[in-house]
């Protein structure tokens, strides 16, 4: 039984939101994903993936490819049943909350460090009701090296302040909110998760391309797969620049 699950307490519901709808475009769609190979960087904590073609030209009339990998590798939405045992799956996400404005924060800090409330108060553009929020802390650049498991994290308070906003998503440019999972202690009770998936805030990890967008209002499609009872979602995210 899942001590810690229990503490939690139930999943609280989606938060009624206005839509944040963006402005005019201004600029090209930028491809906010990682290109999934069975070398990404991945958690430790997860098996690695197995990509093979399972039928192959030219020995035979066409290609299928088998995919053997975990919902949390590369580039994702995490659904609230992630850590919520009454939270929604995949299939039960509402389009509305995987589309939408926001803006791209530029957030650059070092190792192992912490996304804390007055880095969040400093940022700009400033955030609106029904916002998606990026983060862009550079981290994307040291993926498939072992420097990128040192990303930062978002503190507890940090991320109540993005639930207090109004914000539907959160995006980082690594592999969780939360502490990687070599600086986690037993009893870790990834604060970051909790806080944001708790009160219906997505959240999307392994996010890539973004410091060319930093310090602007963007518009995000957040296309993630709706695997029937998954926690999580492969997606192919996308951005680009729109009028403030």
């Amino acid at each position: 039984m899942c001590d810690v699950c229990e503490k939690r307490g139930p999943w609280k519901g989606w938060r009624d939101l206005p839509t944040s709808k963006p402005g005019r475009p201004l600029g090209e769609w930028v491809d906010l994903s990682h290109v999934i190979t069975e070398n990404l960087s991945r958690s430790p904590a997860f098996p690695p993936p197995v990509i093979r073609k399972i039928v192959e030209m030219p020995r035979d009339n066409a290609n299928v490819t088998d995919v053997h990998m975990v919902v949390h590798h590369g580039t994702h939405v995490d659904a609230p049943s992630h850590f919520f045992i009454d939270g929604p799956t995949m299939d039960q996400i509402p389009i509305e909350r995987l589309h939408g404005g926001g803006v791209v924060w530029q957030i650059r800090k070092g190792p192992e460090a912490v996304i804390e409330v007055a880095d969040l108060e400093r940022a700009t553009p400033k955030v609106r009701p029904g916002d998606i929020v990026m983060f862009d802390t550079g981290w994307a650049e040291k993926v498939n090296t072992h420097a990128y498991e040192d990303h930062a994290s978002i503190s507890r308070e940090a991320a109540q302040w993005l639930v207090d906003n109004g914000v539907k998503m959160v995006g980082v440019d690594f592999s969780t909110p939360d502490l990687s999972s070599h600086r986690r202690t037993k009893d870790y009770d990834f604060p970051a998760h909790v806080t944001l998936l708790g009160q219906g805030v997505l959240i999307a990890e392994h996010i890539n391309n973004v410091a060319g967008l930093a310090g602007q209002r963007v518009e995000f499609m957040i296309p993630a797969i709706a695997i029937a009872g998954a926690d999580g979602g492969f997606a192919r995210p996308m951005a680009r620049v729109v009028e403030a």
